[in-house]
């Protein structure tokens, strides 16, 4: 189990199966500084290996932020090889919270701008307040982005649009983000974790291993080309079968009972 004793600048909390992961750091809108990567990354370590744990909202503490981006006092001092290497590291701990193994919400609460948006990519569902703005302003300060932000929006709402967004740098509002399908609902501020909640506990009663390996199905097929993505399908339908909540869900459908999933 990770350290979460640890944690800095991230609240962790497990309520009822459900993690709850919080950016801490308000006063700088919760930008992303060295040590804020390294309690993400202990967090969603947490998440993946505690097994009462089935899914998980990501949000970022206060009023006006979700994250803000990459904490640039720290970014203007790098030279380029120390750039290069926070870029791979942000990308490895963005990377656990996307493959941890549960379905990750993001409740997008305020500003989710540079490496806050590239955070709400790799999370599997984005819920937004109307009042969110979304973003990769990194041109406007002679940078790119370095959290797969170049890589995963594209994937998500088309190259044309990632393009416009990117090469801008220009915000969208969330009604925007909605009609490109970079979140998946936009509802008044003070609902949205609430929102994020009613998800994360709908995942959270299906089975976990279908859930698990449905999720890593999507993620994984995203970067192949279809027959590839098809063939992991097979062998994963295959795996699910293997399962006892398999069993446990079909027998529950045949009997007309609620399935009780263990996970297993």
């Amino acid at each position: 189990m990770a350290a979460i004793d640890t944690l800095q600048n991230v609240r962790y909390q497990v309520r009822e199966g459900v993690a709850f992961v919080t950016v801490n750091r308000p006063q700088a809108l919760n930008a992303l500084n060295d040590r804020t990567h390294d309690d993400l990354r202990t967090a969603f370590e947490a998440v993946r290996d505690d097994a009462s744990v089935r899914a998980a909202v990501l949000t970022g503490a206060g009023e006006k932020a979700f994250v803000a981006g990459a904490d640039i006092t720290e970014l203007a001092e790098m030279s380029p090889l120390q750039a290069k290497a926070a870029s791979a590291k942000g990308q490895a701990v963005f990377s656990t919270l996307e493959r941890c193994g549960k379905p990750v919400v993001a409740a997008l609460n305020g500003f989710a701008l540079g490496g806050g948006l590239e955070l709400a990519l790799a999370c599997h569902i984005r819920v937004a307040s109307e009042t969110a703005r979304l973003g990769l302003p990194e041109v406007t300060l002679g940078l790119i982005p370095g959290y797969g932000g170049t890589q995963r929006l594209a994937r998500l709402i088309g190259m044309g649009r990632a393009m416009a967004m990117t090469l801008t740098g220009d915000m969208i509002d969330a009604a925007t983000a909605e009609r490109y399908g970079l979140v998946h609902k936009v509802v008044p501020a003070d609902e949205v974790m609430a929102l994020a909640e009613k998800i994360a506990r709908k995942i959270a009663s299906r089975g976990p291993v279908a859930v698990r390996l449905a999720t890593e199905a999507i993620v994984d097929g995203a970067g192949m080309d279809l027959d590839d993505g098809m063939r992991l399908e097979q062998d994963l339908f295959g795996l699910v079968f293997s399962s006892e909540d398999m069993r446990e869900g079909t027998q529950a459908f045949l009997g007309k009972r609620k399935p009780e999933f263990r996970g297993v």
